[in-house]
């Protein structure tokens, strides 16, 4: 197995993606709206892919979070409130706001596990900051790190229930930045002493099972790297101060954030401590350089994968 996790190009897998994929036998898969269409389809590929593997428990990955970022949309399934809708709520009613975002986080964990999917990359930990690039905003579940630690606490127990765990996202944190990551690399100046308050809400849920880095150079901690493809950012902020032992994912190496190929990126990732390169588009050539980039999982991370997924039903997808 590589550590590595990769996108598939449409509804079903095409030949020569089941060829690579059985060879290369990636840690697991990430879905887009091109890869769904009904839930009859979505069922035979995520069983498609635990077929390929032998794997009962296997990561089938998407963004499902509500609101602008959903990939399984109307009508097939309903539309769910984006994070901001429960932080107003916290503002009358905490307690209700709390057993709501569980609810929902529930609802939500119901959808993904009917289709076999196993892990949504939710909920985003980001503290909202005023002035920062919108690609975070509603995303966030506020400007308050209690807030945000309570609420997104309550949307991992709620996918757990349903079967389908979380990955809290984007640590050490997104919620600062002045650009998309998606297009340039964001650059945060914020002292060590202001960045405290972005890492309370990770370090809050930091027994969380999975998690995601952000495309974001911090200027306190590497004025050279963004903290994905920083051995600083990974091993002193993310594992040592934060805390987080689980199953560290970078966020997607496609994204112009980041400089060199694709396959440079996920070499420089893992070497930075990530656990999984996350490679979503599908790129034939991308995911080829990547299989051989990589090296063999570690049985660290191995353990990490393992641990993650327990919780997941082994026939998920399969009622």
């Amino acid at each position: 197995m590589i550590p590595a996790i990769f996108g598939l190009s449409g509804l079903t897998l095409t030949a020569d993606e089941r060829a690579f994929l059985r060879d290369a036998d990636p840690a697991g898969y990430i879905l887009f709206a091109r890869n769904v269409e009904s839930r009859d389809q979505l069922r035979a590929l995520t069983e498609d892919l635990r077929s390929l593997h032998g794997r009962d428990r296997l990561l089938v990955s998407i963004d499902q979070e509500g609101g602008r970022v959903a990939r399984m949309k109307p009508p097939v399934w309903p539309a769910y409130p984006p994070a901001e809708v429960f932080d107003r709520l916290y503002d009358t009613a905490p307690a209700s706001a709390i057993e709501a975002a569980r609810l929902n986080g529930e609802a939500l964990g119901l959808d993904l596990s009917e289709v076999g999917i196993t892990v949504d990359c939710h909920p985003s930990l980001d503290v909202r900051q005023s002035g920062a690039h919108d690609i975070i905003g509603d995303r966030s579940f506020g400007h308050d790190p209690m807030r945000v630690a309570a609420l997104g606490r309550a949307t991992l127990d709620g996918l757990a229930k349903a079967g389908v765990v979380g990955c809290i996202k984007h640590i050490p944190g997104h919620g600062r930045a002045l650009a998309d990551s998606h297009k340039e690399l964001p650059t945060v100046s914020a002292s060590a002493d202001e960045l405290e308050l972005d890492l309370r809400p990770f370090r809050t849920l930091a027994a969380a099972p999975i998690g995601m880095t952000a495309h974001v150079r911090y200027t306190a901690w590497d004025a050279e790297n963004p903290g994905t493809l920083s051995p600083f950012v990974v091993e002193e902020i993310i594992r040592r101060r934060i805390g987080f032992s689980g199953l560290l994912l970078s966020d997607d190496l496609d994204m112009q954030a980041l400089s060199g190929t694709v396959p440079e990126r996920a070499a420089r990732a893992l070497a930075a401590g990530c656990d999984i390169a996350l490679n979503c588009w599908a790129k034939m050539d991308d995911m080829i350089g990547i299989a051989r980039a990589a090296p063999t999982m570690p049985e660290s991370t191995a353990g990490r994968l393992a641990a993650a997924l327990a919780s997941c039903p082994p026939d998920a997808g399969r009622g």
